[in-house]
């Protein structure tokens, strides 16, 4: 069965993919306005609001929202990316009408008590000091500041102390009376769901969201440099990007091929020689994000000071190398994990429903799964080194490092290396 599309006269678009072979089913509500949409004074607020959609409605106190969803053992999460916000539920087919009336309530009647706001300001700022002491995941926040400086893409998603401590229950509002329209969201729901029974619980649970007009974020602008933190750890953690292509662009699934040759498994060049032949660390991988303008490509690892001039050397060369040749083995290989990556999450309820809002928001449509294997299908080994070289040439590199790693080098050196 095919996912079916209806747009109701508020302009909330209401998407179900059917799965009856299931007893269970994913649904949530996906709002195009993520990190990326706030300002300086409000970074941290779309992270914020996600927290405090679960502390109270005119219906439901917290206490009741947990316990009712937990009552007919389902699963009730949020999260915040940089362009989207995502709330959402897992529930048995027989539950979905409550997942959806909780949904509708959160988004809708969320009151903000005070009280809870102080209570939850305090938790996310203990979630932001669990992240700085995690290396392996500030670092990321880093390398995105880095590459993306003093602008809202460079910002950390989980906001600062700062900024946390200053909202109120007006900066809460004055967000989703910017933001939350029907018109920047999409209600999907998958598995032993029925559409034309989704459509009239939509109908009836968001009668209450307001039409409007999206508010496109900031264009962003790719800049890159360094940031170094010479803290005590017991490795060096260094992720090192360049500017990648926006989400819609015509090679983006080039791009996954290349990113999945380099550094995406055990097969993968970076690990082969960086761990497996040399030794020189425990965790290496590529990493690649699409935005609605631009992109980041990058590469993380984990070692010691000693082996980080090493390390940055196979990186930097099998990039290169890749720039000149890439085989047609290796491209191969790539192309079947993306592949097996792609079909065994769409086994998924909760993952047809994160690609559906994907595609909506990228391309405007839902692209089949024989459209979306015809394009891996058709990346080639020339793609592939075409993009590499492109990398390469193209952007400055951005370089995040913390830990022991006053063997380094300098960032041009380092960037010379790249060349």
């Amino acid at each position: 069965m095919s996912p079916q599309i209806t747009k109701l006269k508020n302009g909330l678009t209401v998407v179900t993919d059917p799965m009856p072979h299931l007893e269970t089913a994913a649904v949530g509500v996906w709002v195009n306005a993520g990190a990326r949409h706030e300002t300086e004074p409000t970074n941290g607020i779309a992270h914020m609001l996600e927290h405090m959609a679960f502390k109270g409605t005119t219906q439901r106190n917290a206490r009741q929202i947990a316990e009712e969803i937990e009552r007919v053992g389902g699963y009730l999460n949020a999260y915040t990316a940089r362009e989207q916000t995502a709330y959402y539920a897992r529930v048995l087919k027989h539950d979905v009408p409550l997942a959806v009336d909780i949904l509708a309530d959160i988004l809708q009647d969320s009151v903000f008590d005070e009280e809870e706001l102080a209570r939850e300001q305090g938790v996310v700022i203990q979630e932001i000091g669990q992240s700085e002491d995690t290396p392996d995941d500030i670092i990321f926040d880093h390398l995105q500041a880095t590459a993306f400086p003093d602008q809202p893409l460079g910002r950390p998603i989980l906001g600062t102390t700062k900024h946390v401590q200053s909202f109120t229950r007006d900066t809460l509002r004055n967000h989703i009376a910017t933001y939350y329209f029907a018109s920047s969201m999409v209600f999907i729901s998958a598995g032993a769901v029925e559409h034309d029974k989704m459509v009239a619980l939509a109908e009836r649970a968001f009668d209450g969201l307001k039409s409007g007009k999206e508010i496109a974020p900031a264009a962003a602008t790719y800049r890159g440099g360094e940031h170094r933190t010479g803290q005590k750890l017991e490795q060096a953690h260094i992720a090192l990007a360049f500017r990648g292509l926006p989400s819609t662009h015509e090679d983006v699934f080039a791009a996954q091929v290349f990113s999945t040759v380099l550094g995406g498994g055990m097969s993968s060049r970076l690990f082969q020689e960086a761990r497996e032949k040399r030794g020189l660390c425990y965790t290496i991988s590529t990493f690649g994000s699409s935005y609605r303008d631009t992109g980041l490509f990058g590469v993380y690892a984990g070692t010691s000071d000693e082996d980080l001039p090493e390390l940055i050397e196979v990186v930097a060369g099998e990039m290169r190398a890749l720039a000149e040749k890439a085989s047609e083995g290796e491209t191969a290989r790539a192309r079947a994990q993306i592949k097996a990556g792609m079909l065994m999450g769409l086994e998924q309820a909760s993952s047809r429903c994160e690609q559906i809002a994907a595609h909506l928001f990228t391309y405007g449509r839902l692209l089949s799964t024989e459209e979306l294997v015809a394009r891996i299908d058709a990346v080639d080994p020339a793609a592939v080194s075409r993009i590499a070289a492109d990398v390469l040439k193209n952007s400055k590199l951005s370089l995040a490092s913390m830990g022991p790693v006053g063997k380094l080098g300098s960032y041009d050196r380092i960037a010379q290396r790249f060349a």
